[in-house]
């Protein structure tokens, strides 16, 4: 079974392929390019779920290769340079095998949707789209089992310009292109601080391995073991450091506070799109690099502090901006950044497994909520106001009954898989938050966060599906094929029964062992596994979380539980109560002024505005002054001064005999003036 790793490269390699034979030839086939795509994100899947296989029953646990030397340390070596190797590989441990999974299966279910989807309006610039569509599938893929950090940045900057191509897939509006430079602009503000330390890491450890003996993990530990300072620091701050800025593309990628202000504004590419982007790619990039690099932030206390403390926040932040938003991908979109919110609050407490199983969750019942929307504007000829819709819920079976499980699963409700993972990442929070202020906190805020999310998901449903038709279009909908349908129902089974790959809390008040996810993070490479991320932080003499919490252990889970499905409940209750009626009407005038608050996003679009023209800009022009006159001034004048007396003296040579011999007879008259007045001659 081993073997088949031989054909690891081709999981990336298939979707490449597709982008290459779509762009190239797609005009000219059936579909346009989608049957290629189909084809190849299909065989990604099945060698993926080959890959996870020889992962569950090989000998090692993993598969580790060294494809390509792009530099040799024993070269630098020679030129008397730091010896470095940089490298192409492929890891393929207990994680990447599940996100290969993930990534494949929700590419290829896009890729079906799409034959629908992007088809039912005679959709222009198909090939383009299947090509974007595939080089995003490669390129996330790559990333997913890339053996070293400077192998993932280079893809994850990949991921980034094709969600610059996908979601300005409509250049010819005015606001898909002005969406996809935003994206692309936040995004690399981020990304120039994940730069920096890559290049930091590459220095300090001479390595930028992810896993193995010589990983930059294994030498941050022996570093800090050692008590070594480090460029001025002492081992562990360093770490800190470096950990942090990597930590900066990580909040672009997945849009956490404050770089998050990109995602919303992607909803102008093709809601297809969105489903890839927000489920099992660009989003889930920077989770999954947290989650791919844990062991280093398991090394630094305070790092995973901040990452707990910005989860927590932006999981509440986001949460209570979509309950006013009425355009239904508005509403998806600040899901998204609320839910990758939760995975970085379940990180940073030390919730490796939960935060993992949440990013699997959402990727199905994201995808799911999407792809749902998707088919809800199609069925609504493109319609996306909800207060426009209404009274689908009969006429779309197929739709609503996925879209609702989807919504379920997101809302958090037992026992849909949203509410084991999301309520995994409490309990973690929890147990660690009763020693850990700051870390209780976070877990406050995305206790409150729940009760906001099953408000606005069944707001949107029952504005979306229930009363009466709010629209002539609503009326009339547009019926669906099963390209649409199938990857819903697959889908929508997934967000039903994903939740029982880890039951952890729930087994402990039986007293069984139900944590087949726990389990299988526990193999791979030694250094690399939730095992051992689990001695770092809770075990030895000084843990980095003492979770000797107050109370018995079957106890916290159950009001731990209780609390969160509470708060669930009551969130969808008043969403109940509010907009499941035949005529629902608008209540956001009755919260005042924070109503324009929440609808304006707490003005951070006009705080980034004001930040660049208003503080950037200026500084910028005062720079370039300074530049100008100070630094060029110098530079410049002293040109102009040597080209002056070089362009006067070039008139004294005349050619002429005559005018050299008098510049010599005065000049030796010169020269015996003032010798003769130095030495006292005419005195």
């Amino acid at each position: 079974m081993e073997g088949v790793f031989d054909f690891a490269p081709a999981i990336a390699l298939f979707p490449l392929v597709a982008f290459v034979v779509a762009l190239a030839f797609g005009k000219h086939m059936p579909k346009k390019g989608a049957l290629a795509g189909i084809i190849a994100t299909a065989g990604s899947l099945v060698l993926s779920v080959l890959m996870l296989a020889a992962v569950a029953i090989g000998e090692e646990g993993y598969y580790h290769e060294t494809l390509y030397e792009w530099t040799a340390g024993e070269a630098a070596s020679q030129v008397g340079a730091e010896g470095i190797s940089f490298t192409f590989g492929i890891l393929i441990d207990p994680l990447a095998a599940l996100m290969l999974v993930i990534v494949s299966l929700v590419a290829f279910l896009v890729h079906v949707f799409s034959l629908g989807y992007m088809n039912d309006e005679g959709e222009t610039g198909l090939p383009r789209y299947y090509a974007g569509l595939g080089l995003f599938t490669f390129s996330m893929l790559a990333f997913v089992y890339a053996d070293n950090l400077l192998m993932a940045f280079m893809f994850f900057e990949l991921v980034g310009l094709c969600s610059f191509l996908l979601i300005g897939f409509w250049f010819r509006t005015r606001s898909a292109p002005s969406a996809a430079k935003k994206a692309f602009l936040v995004t690399r503000f981020g990304d120039y601080f994940f730069l920096v330390g890559v290049v930091a890491i590459a220095a300090t450890f001479g390595t930028l391995q992810f896993a193995g003996d010589d990983s930059f993990v294994v030498a941050a530990q022996t570093a800090i073991d050692g008590g070594d300072e480090l460029f001025g620091f002492d081992a562990q701050t360093w770490v800190t450091i470096t950990g942090l800025l990597v930590l900066g593309g990580v909040m672009g990628k997945s849009a956490q506070f404050p770089l998050h202000t990109w995602l919303p504004d992607a909803m102008e590419g093709p809601t297809t799109v969105s489903a890839l982007i927000h489920a099992a790619t660009m989003v889930a990039a920077g989770v999954y690099l947290v989650a791919r690099m844990f062991g280093y932030y398991a090394l630094s206390p305070t790092t995973l502090a901040i990452i707990a403390f910005i989860g927590g926040f932006t999981a509440l932040f986001a949460a209570t901006m979509g309950v006013v938003k009425d355009d239904i991908k508005q509403v998806l979109a600040y899901s998204t950044i609320s839910q990758y919110g939760f995975m970085m609050l379940g990180l940073g407490v030390g919730g490796y497994v939960a935060g993992v199983f949440h990013l699997m969750n959402h990727a199905f019942f994201k995808a799911l909520l999407f792809l749902g929307a998707g088919a809800v504007i199609v069925i609504m000829h493109h319609e996306q106001d909800m207060w426009k819709m209404g009274g689908l819920k009969d006429k779309a079976p197929v739709t609503y009954y996925t879209f609702l499980a989807g919504a379920l699963a997101l809302a958090g409700i037992i026992p849909f898989s949203g509410f084991w993972s999301k309520d995994e990442i409490l309990y973690d929070a929890l147990i660690v938050g009763l020693e850990e202020p700051v870390i209780m906190a976070a877990y406050a805020m995305g206790l409150v966060a729940v009760f906001f999310t099953g408000f606005y998901t069944f707001r949107m449903v029952f504005l979306t599906f229930h009363g009466e038709p709010r629209s002539e279009t609503a009326e009339n909908p547009h019926p669906v094929g099963w390209s649409i349908k199938a990857p819903l129902i697959v889908l929508g089974v997934l967000a039903l029964v994903a939740g029982a790959a880890n039951l952890a809390p729930v087994a402990k008040l039986a007293n069984v062992d139900i944590t087949f996810l726990q389990s299988w993070l526990e193999g791979g490479v030694g250094d690399a596994t939730y095992a051992a991320y689990s001695e770092t932080l809770f075990s030895g003499d000084d843990p980095v979380y003492n979770t000797d919490y107050i109370g018995t252990e079957e106890t916290t889970v159950l009001v731990a539980a209780g609390l969160s499905l509470l708060l669930a409940f009551s969130g969808a209750g008043v969403a109940w109560k509010l907009y499941n009626v035949p005529e629902p009407v608008r209540h956001k005038e009755r919260l005042g002024s924070v109503r324009e608050t929440l609808e304006s996003n707490y003005y951070q679009d006009e705080y980034q505005v004001w930040l660049a023209e208003g503080l950037t800009l200026p500084l910028a022009r005062a720079a370039d002054r300074f530049d100008q006159t100070a630094i060029d001034g110098v530079v410049n004048g002293t040109s102009t001064a040597s080209l002056l007396g070089s362009e006067r003296m070039t008139r004294l040579q005349t050619g002429l005999v005559t005018n050299y011999a008098a510049l010599l007879v005065a000049g030796f008259i010169g020269l015996l003036l003032l010798l003769g007045i130095s030495g006292g001659w005419f005195l």
